[in-house]
């Protein structure tokens, strides 16, 4: 009878163990959302100038840089050249994010836009929803993102154009 309570109990911790490591070890997508290196960037949707809605789960299949920005900074200023270059150059789809909460008004992004000569695409986010989600402190700051939608590189401050091709030929 002792041996029968043994094998039933020991029986018994195996179940429970394989069930709690199969249920436990279950990474889902949405476990895997984040603002590291490694995690999925989190998905947003917003408008552009033009009123295109722009959402990042629709680059999937895609390398994409991330770059929070307004007019009115002057590492900002200075990066948006060297982006415009580099976007030429590559295959990067880039989605420059106006801070627009940030601005004077929306018609500083417009003049802004004129005057660099910018053809990426920008989206505006009128009400900080994606600059909060992405925790977006100082500016410029940008992410490389893969084209799983990982993140594989982020930078607090400008980058210029070699720093940008480093980053992109790390991606493919």
């Amino acid at each position: 009878m002792k041996k029968w309570i043994i094998s039933a109990v020991l029986l018994a911790m195996v179940v429970w163990a394989v069930i709690d490591m199969v249920t436990d070890n279950k990474v889902t997508e949405a476990d895997n959302i984040g603002l590291e290196i490694g995690n999925i960037a989190p998905d947003f949707e917003l408008e552009t100038l033009d009123g295109e809605t722009v959402k990042l789960s629709d680059y999937r299949g895609e390398p994409v840089m991330l770059n929070f920005w307004a007019t009115w900074c002057p590492p900002c200023r200075s990066e948006m050249p060297d982006m415009q270059r580099f976007y030429q150059d590559t295959d990067m789809n880039i989605l420059a994010i106006n801070l627009t909460d940030t601005e004077a008004n929306v018609e500083d992004v417009d003049q802004f836009i004129e005057e660099y000569d910018l053809t990426f695409t920008i989206p505006l986010d009128q009400g900080n929803i994606v600059g909060d989600r992405y925790q977006i402190r100082p500016i410029p700051t940008t992410y490389m993102l893969d084209s799983n939608g990982i993140i594989q590189f982020n930078v607090f401050g400008p980058l210029n154009y070699d720093q940008m091709m480093l980053e992109y030929n790390k991606l493919k």
